[in-house]
């Protein structure tokens, strides 16, 4: 019988580290010893600020409040996100995490709608959707999930600050029996009957030895990289963008429950709203504008007085080739890096501990579980890769780097997608997407595609029903939309941190 694994090293700490140790010690029996080794000299990247749905379930799984989650952390709720100027100058849509409504006798409702806006109705497919409407009136309030409620074709995410959700993750792992050192790595040695990591040395002369480890050391991919050269696959001929400008600004109201995105000449700006402050930044390609131009733009464009000088971060848009090799897998910006648009960097952080727990070894770490890792992993990327490619290829902007975009030749899995969208809405979706049906609609309805027909099958229903019927559900998205609290009164009453009080009084 195969020796277990009795002991795990993760190598850094930040939102990554500690991620992976709350899983961890979350999934594993008691007899795993979790150790996680970061220096407090070295610093964190610490502004992916944004989260999709999935982070719910993440701290559901790992056993955190949610109250005290969002009190900690500064957090605020997230509907979706808003998109400015993508399409084309003076175009606004809204990318909300929801469906347009329910099926109504098999039929999608955004074929629905699409028949309708072909018999001349003028409704936008957006006045279907609870949460875009919901964002839009700065309202928030959880989804009911019986499935006769109105309120039930939505969910949410977060924005937080990524350093206090490590913080508060720190202490949550602790308590539950990981193990933390405060060090730096200056060696990774190797067994030399296999290739296989054995431990690390540390800069006071230590050694720690593991049967398994997580190289969460950001793009420098310490372990991953750096010790057992796995490869790194270059994206950025799809996605150019290669570097961000950070900075936080003062909160303003009011306090949206959503990011916005706002494309500029050469890239975009995101907005977060924090229970503190700001978190904004502008994401832009060195082959189109020069660092200095991208820095004044992100300056100019802000709501807020500054509060500390803006941070610049390159990378390159891409994955490791092997995210598990030998007895040591990688997360977080040590696995690869797409870009900030959709926030679902810390979305690949979660998926790669879990998907870990859902294949885990013994100390032999099987050829066919790291294959079958492997292959998830780099479908995931994929997936998620073709989905941030979508927001840039349909646009209409005149700019150098928007016609690159437009013009670039792309994968031929989303060339279908959109040749089959384009013809009558259908939005596939493959089997590790981390976007369901309806945002890849919102994307490709938001920059105008519109399809040229519609599923037949919504002509067997007459087309006074469904006009009664779609007039029904903007009328009852208005009426719930109208009597919900205000994001910050619902914040005020169930979630506020002491910075939110102070600053609301």
């Amino acid at each position: 019988m195969a020796e277990p694994i009795r002991k795990i090293i993760i190598a850094g700490g930040g939102t990554a580290g500690w991620m992976s140790a709350a899983a961890l010690a979350a999934g594993l029996p008691k007899s795993v010893e979790i150790l996680l080794i970061e220096s407090e000299d070295i610093g964190i990247i610490g502004v992916g600020e944004a989260t999709i749905p999935s982070m719910r379930a993440f701290n559901e799984h790992v056993g955190i409040n949610e109250a005290d989650f969002i009190r900690a952390t500064e957090a605020t709720f997230k509907l979706g996100i808003e998109f400015v100027d993508w399409g084309w100058t003076g175009n606004r849509y809204f990318h909300g995490f929801g469906d347009f409504g329910a099926l109504f006798e098999g039929l999608a409702p955004h074929q629905i709608w699409r028949r309708l806006h072909a018999e001349g109705d003028a409704s936008v497919l957006e006045d279907y959707s609870l949460p875009t409407q919901l964002a839009y009136a700065n309202k928030f309030f959880p989804p009911n999930p019986d499935p006769r409620s109105p309120m039930r074709d939505y969910t949410y995410a977060y924005h937080f600050d990524a350093s206090l959700y490590a913080r508060f993750l720190r202490t949550h792992c602790e308590a539950k029996g990981v193990k933390r050192r405060n060090a730096k790595i200056t060696r990774v040695n190797l067994r030399g009957e296999d290739g296989f990591i054995d431990s690390l040395t540390l800069d006071d002369g230590s050694v720690e030895t593991a049967d398994f480890f997580i190289d969460c050391t950001g793009f420098r991919g310490l372990l991953i990289e750096g010790a057992l050269k796995a490869g790194y696959t270059d994206w950025s001929d799809y996605l150019p963008v290669d570097g961000a400008w950070a900075v936080p600004c003062a909160r303003t109201e009011p306090l949206t429950p959503y990011t916005r995105s706002i494309a500029h000449e050469a890239g975009w700006q995101w907005r977060i709203a924090l229970q503190h402050r700001t978190g904004n930044g502008h994401v832009f390609s060195s082959r189109f504008m020069d660092a200095e131009r991208a820095r004044d733009i992100l300056l100019d464009n802000l709501d807020g007085e500054v509060l500390k000088d803006p941070m610049l971060i390159r990378f390159q848009t891409g994955h490791r080739n092997r995210f598990w090799d030998k007895n040591c897998i990688c997360a977080g910006l040590a696995s690869g890096f797409i870009e900030p648009l959709e926030s679902t960097s810390i979305n690949f952080i979660q998926i790669a501990v879990i998907r870990l727990l859902e294949l885990f070894p013994s100390r032999a770490c099987e050829p066919a579980l790291v294959r079958e890792y492997n292959f998830r992993m780099l479908e995931s990327f994929q997936q998620v890769r073709d989905f941030i490619i979508l927001h840039y290829r349909l646009n209409r902007r005149e700019e150098p780097l928007w016609r690159y975009c437009a013009d670039m030749p792309i994968p031929d899995d989303l060339a279908r997608k959109i040749e089959l969208y384009a013809l009558r809405g259908e939005a596939v979706i493959r089997q590790y997407d981390h976007f369901a049906e309806p945002s890849w609609i919102s994307i490709y309805n938001g920059q105008g595609m519109l399809p040229e027909t519609y599923d037949p099958l919504a002509d067997r229903v007459p087309l006074e029903r469904l006009r009664a019927l779609m007039h029904e559900r903007r009328d009852i998205i208005q009426k719930v939309v109208a009597r919900l609290p205000d994001h910050s009164d619902f914040i005020a009453q169930h979630c506020a941190s002491p910075n939110f009080l102070k600053a609301s009084a």
